[in-house]
């Protein structure tokens, strides 16, 4: 064996290590760079002929795959701490409320926060609510009322 195909043997080696780097932290930073480098590098050090260089690429395309399929697995299955992953709970003692809990709301009084043109800001029990007039421009400090609840869309009117 030569020394440079050692030294291909050795690219190869850190592109691998570089591109698990980068696949289990996303971000096309330095180590996804590096491992592309390494790589290409590592092929034309270690083939011989077109042919060998062609089959070389497939090889490590293939080991790509395969650790990109194994990485996966090991977030899915939460042997690995995924930087994409929520990982906080979002409860409602906590104050998150989602789109379905806001019909309680329906028919509570409160004083608009800005003008409403037709979209604005309402202060309902001390909490602030984006809210949405019937269309009609309402202006800031006037009373208002929640008419309807569509999802988490709250329509006000002038009281």
């Amino acid at each position: 064996m030569e020394w440079i195909e050692v030294i291909g043997i050795v690219l190869l080696i850190l592109g691998f290590v570089l591109a698990a780097v980068e696949m289990a932290v996303p971000g096309f930073g330095a180590p996804g760079i590096g491992a592309a480098i390494c790589l290409i590098a590592g092929v034309f050090c270690t083939a011989d002929s077109l042919v060998e260089g062609a089959f070389v690429t497939l090889i490590v395309l293939a080991l790509l795959g395969v650790m990109l399929a194994v990485i996966l697995w090991l977030f899915s299955k939460g042997k690995l701490n995924s930087p994409l992953i929520l990982k906080e709970e979002q409860k409602k003692s906590e104050g998150y409320i989602s789109s379905a809990d806001l019909n309680y709301l329906l028919g509570k009084k409160g004083v608009a926060v800005t003008d409403l043109r037709p979209s604005g800001t309402g202060n309902f029990e001390d909490i602030r609510f984006d809210v949405v007039s019937e269309g009609s421009y309402i202006s800031k400090g006037a009373k208002l009322e929640i008419i309807r609840v569509n999802g988490s869309r709250l329509v006000v009117k002038e009281i």
